[in-house]
C-alpha cells in the first residue's frame, strides 16, 4: 500500500550539475580552508564550555552561507553534508520554499503567538494538520498526535499503548477506571499504576528521556546512572552479509529472535509484568544500522497481534522518504497496520500516528503545553508538498540505488578496510574493520570536504537530504575512495 500522496512526474533526477548549482545556491563542490574542526570552531567550543557541556559540538555552522546539500562552517569550509543535522533536514539548507513559508504573515503569527495547541488551537490548526501530517499518514492510519521531538513522540506513544492495553483489560469500552485505580495512581501503586512492560530490542535507540531509556540499548553512556524499568529485551537479528550469500543462516537467525520474543512475552506475563507493547525501528540507526527482512517484521507483527501487544514502529529516523518509502515499514507489506508509528526529525516536529482504538477516551491523558507547534506545522506542510511535487521519495530510492551500488564497489575493491555495505534508499551505511579505522576514515573524509555520520562501534552512516542527487552521491564516493587509497 502506498502512502496517500499521488506524486507528480519527477523533475530532478538525472539532471546535470547545473541543477545542483541551483539547489545548492551556486556552490559547485567542497572547498576546505582548514581542518575540521577549524580554529574558529575550536574557540567557540571553548567559550561554550564555560557555560554548558560542549564536547558534542562538531562544527559551528554559518547558516547564512549554507545552502542545499552544503554546510558552511565559521572557518569558511564548504562541506558536502551527508548527515544533515542528524537526518533532520529534509530539504537541505535554506530551501527556498521553507524560507518563503517562514516569511508569510500567518506563519509568523504562529511563531509570535505560540499557542497551547490542544487547549487554545489557532484557527487554521485543523486545516494545517490535514494538509501536512495527515496528508502523508502511513497506510491504515487516520489519527495523529503531534509532539515536539522523537523522544517525547516515543514516550507518549508508549503511554498511549499502556492506556490501550488497560482499556482492553477492563473489557468494556464504557467501563472506565474505578475509584481504587484513581486513588492508588497518585501514589505510584497498583492497580492505578499497573506493572506493565514494553518489549524492545538489543541495539535499539528510542530516546533519552526517562521512560524510553528503558527501551534504549545502543550505548551504555546513554543509560549510565539512570534508574530503569524491568522491561524485556529481545535480540535483534545479526544478519550476515552479503545477504544473498547467507539466506538460510539469516532466516534461522531471524526465527531465533522471534522465538525469543514469544518466550519473553510469556515469561513477563507469567510474573505479572504484563507486556503491553513492543517497540522497534525498521533499521536500527544509532545501534549500527542493523537491518532485518520484511519477513522478520511480519512475524513480529503476528506475535504482537496474537499476544494482544501493541506494535509500535519507531520511524523517527527512517520516516519521511529517506528509505525510498515515505515510511520504511511500508516495505514490509503488513496485512494490518501497527497500532502506533512515531515520527520526528525530517518532519520538523515529533508525534505519532495511531489506529482509532489507540485514541484515549478521556481528556488530558496525552497532553503537554505544546503538542506540536504552529510554526513547525507550517514547515511540515511545505515539506510534504515539496516531497509530493518533486517525487523526492522516488529520488531517494533511485539515488540510493546508485549510492549503495558505489559503496558495494568500494567494499569489493578494499575488502581489507570495508565490509557490510547496506541500505535502503539513501539511508545507507558501511562498516570499517575496527573502530579506530572508522575514526581515521571519517576524519580524513571530513577534512576533504564531506561530512559523514557514525553509528554503532565501526559503522559510517549516511543521512543526506531528500534533494541529494546522483552527482552528490558520486562525489561522496570519490572522496571516500581517495582516502581509502591513502590508507
Amino acid at each position: 500500500m502506498a502512502w496517500r500522496l499521488l506524486a507528480k512526474p519527477f523533475r530532478l533526477l538525472g539532471t546535470t550539475r547545473a541543477f545542483s548549482n541551483t539547489v545548492d545556491g551556486g556552490i559547485k563542490g567542497p572547498s576546505m580552508k582548514t581542518a575540521v574542526p577549524g580554529p574558529k570552531t575550536k574557540e567557540l567550543i571553548a567559550e561554550m564550555d564555560e557555560i554548558t557541556q560542549s564536547s558534542m559540538a562538531s562544527v559551528f555552522v554559518d547558516f547564512d552561507k549554507s545552502k542545499g546539500n552544503y554546510l558552511v562552517d565559521v572557518d569558511g569550509n564548504v562541506i558536502l553534508d551527508t548527515f544533515c543535522q542528524i537526518s533532520s533536514l529534509p530539504l537541505g539548507y535554506n530551501h527556498d520554499a521553507i524560507t518563503e513559508a517562514v516569511s508569510k504573515k500567518e506563519n509568523l503569527m504562529g511563531l509570535v503567538n505560540r499557542s497551547s495547541i490542544m487547549m487554545f488551537p489557532p484557527k487554521d490548526f485543523v486545516q494545517k494538520m490535514k494538509s501536512s501530517l495527515l496528508m502523508c499518514a502511513p497506510p491504515g492510519m487516520s489519527q495523529v498526535t503531534a509532539m515536539m521531538c522523537g523522544s517525547c513522540a516515543n514516550e507518549n506513544a508508549i503511554k498511549a499503548a499502556f492506556i490501550w492495553y488497560m482499556d482492553k483489560k477492563r473489557g468494556n469500552a464504557n467501563i472506565g477506571p474505578d475509584s481504587e485505580e484513581f486513588s492508588t495512581a497518585l501514589y505510584n501503586k497498583p492497580p492505578g499504576c499497573p506493572d506493565l512492560s514494553v518489549l524492545s530490542f538489543d541495539g535499539a535507540f528510542h530516546g533519552r528521556t526517562i521512560g524510553v531509556l528503558s527501551a534504549t540499548h545502543s550505548k551504555p553512556i546513554h543509560k549510565l546512572d539512570i534508574p530503569a524499568f524491568d522491561w524485556p529485551i529481545a535480540p535483534f537479528p545479526q544478519l550476515k552479509y552479503p545477504l544473498e550469500d547467507h539466506v538460510t543462516e539469516n532466516k534461522a537467525e531471524e526465527q531465533r529472535c522471534l522465538q525469543r520474543v514469544t518466550e519473553l512475552i510469556d515469561e513477563y506475563n507469567a510474573k505479572q509484568k504484563f507486556v503491553a507493547a513492543a517497540i522497534i525501528e525498521p533499521i536500527q540507526a544509532e545501534g549500527g544500522d542493523n537491518h532485518a527482512s520484511p519477513e522478520f517484521f511480519k512475524g513480529l507483527r503476528k506475535i504482537c497481534r496474537d499476544k494482544g501487544v501493541a506494535f509500535i514502529v519507531d520511524e523517527v529516523q527512517t520516516g519521511v522518504g529517506t528509505t525510498g518509502h515515505m515510511w520504511a515499514h511500508e516495505a514490509w507489506q503488513l496485512d494490518d497496520p501497527p497500532e502506533l508509528v512515531t515520527f520526528a526529525k525530517k518532519m520538523q516536529l515529533g508525534g505519532y500516528y495511531h489506529t482509532n482504538d489507540c485514541k484515549p477516551r478521556h481528556s488530558y491523558r496525552i497532553f503537554n503545553t505544546w503538542m506540536g507547534d504552529p510554526a513547525r506545522l507550517a514547515l511540515a506542510e511545505v515539506i510534504v508538498k515539496e516531497i509530493k511535487e518533486n517525487d523526492l521519495v522516488k529520488n531517494a530510492k533511485e539515488v540510493g540505488d546508485v549510492f549503495l551500488g558505489g559503496l558495494k564497489d568500494l567494499e569489493n575493491k578494499y575488502p581489507q578496510l570495508l565490509l557490510k555495505a547496506r541500505g535502503s534508499g539513501t539511508f545507507c551505511a558501511i562498516d570499517c574493520k575496527t573502530a579506530a579505522a572508522k575514526d581515521t576514515l571519517v576524519t580524513a573524509v571530513r577534512n576533504k570536504g564531506v561530512y559523514v555520520g557514525v553509528s554503532g562501534d565501526c559503522t559510517i552512516r549516511f543521512r543526506p537530504a531528500l534533494i541529494f542527487q546522483r552527482q552528490h552521491a558520486e562525489l561522496t564516493l570519490e572522496v571516500i575512495e581517495s582516502v581509502l587509497k591513502e590508507l
